[in-house]
């Protein structure tokens, strides 16, 4: 439902070069784009099958084209741009908005390393929102003609792909719970647990993490105003539930983070 995780930069300024498109194709100009080798990825657990052989996974680095580079408030894909590929994110993070009949931004989701962005673009074979870096970032340019060809082939990457699917719409189920029937400190505590659990399945803490987005970012995405998630954030330090400097969030007490949620009942 949430996705997050704690990054930290090592201070290096990466130039970068914006990708070439020639008949339908993206092409990077960056001299540092290569080819990638999926098999040896630190983050292939997290966005590609599991249990492949070693003929598979040669074959499956065939579907990375580039790695592409965007950097911190650059555009990966826009709304109505055409869909071509789907990309894996290898650093960073990302947010995808769409604009509001005001002409607000509203954020759909946050997007993090190990996750595929792209798919909604597959539909109607034109992207429906903006995917957006929070800061600088990396991802793997996998065409989608040639992912379907693969999948064709291999009916584990097929099932992952489907898995992918289902599971973008279990979070856009779980949205919707979220903002129909939740009070804001449910929201807020619901968007916690999540972040720290997905820090965790990715090697990270599971009480301290940076927040890359900023408050108003989360109140677009939680449905909430900005001044109530500085309200309920100011509520949960007061109750010795979490400790917050600027963005730096550590969780003091995971339990009572749950029982907002699902308040506990005697007996």
């Amino acid at each position: 439902m949430f996705e997050l995780e704690e990054k930290h930069s090592d201070g290096k300024v990466v130039t970068q070069a914006s990708p070439t498109r020639v008949e339908g194709k993206v092409f990077d100009t960056n001299p540092q784009a290569f080819k990638v080798a999926c098999s040896n990825c630190n983050l292939r657990e997290l966005c590609m099958p599991l249990g492949l052989s070693s003929t598979e996974l040669e074959r499956l680095d065939g579907v990375v084209a580039s790695r592409r580079k965007v950097k911190r408030g650059g555009l990966l894909f826009r709304n109505g741009e055409k869909f071509q590929s789907l990309f894996a994110i290898r650093t960073g993070f990302f947010k995808t908005c769409v604009a509001s009949e005001d002409g607000r931004d509203q954020v759909t989701g946050f997007q993090m390393a190990g996750e595929i962005v792209g798919l909604d673009g597959i539909m109607n074979d034109h992207h429906t929102c903006d995917a957006i870096a929070l800061e600088d970032a990396e991802v793997c340019v996998m065409p989608f003609d040639r992912v379907e060809e693969l999948s064709r082939e291999i009916t584990s990457l097929q099932r992952h792909v489907h898995k992918i699917m289902s599971r973008e719409i279990v979070r856009e189920n779980g949205v919707m719970l979220l903002l129909g029937s939740m009070r804001a400190e449910e929201r807020l505590a619901a968007f916690l647990l999540n972040l720290v659990q997905r820090l965790h399945a990715r090697g990270f803490s599971q009480s301290e993490l940076v927040l890359r987005m900023t408050r108003e970012e989360i109140g677009s995405y939680l449905g909430l105003k900005l001044e109530t998630v500085s309200r309920t954030f100011s509520k949960f330090v007061e109750d010795g539930i979490v400790e917050v400097k600027q963005r730096h969030v550590r969780i003091l007490n995971t339990e009572a983070l749950r029982d907002i949620i699902t308040p506990s009942t005697c007996s």
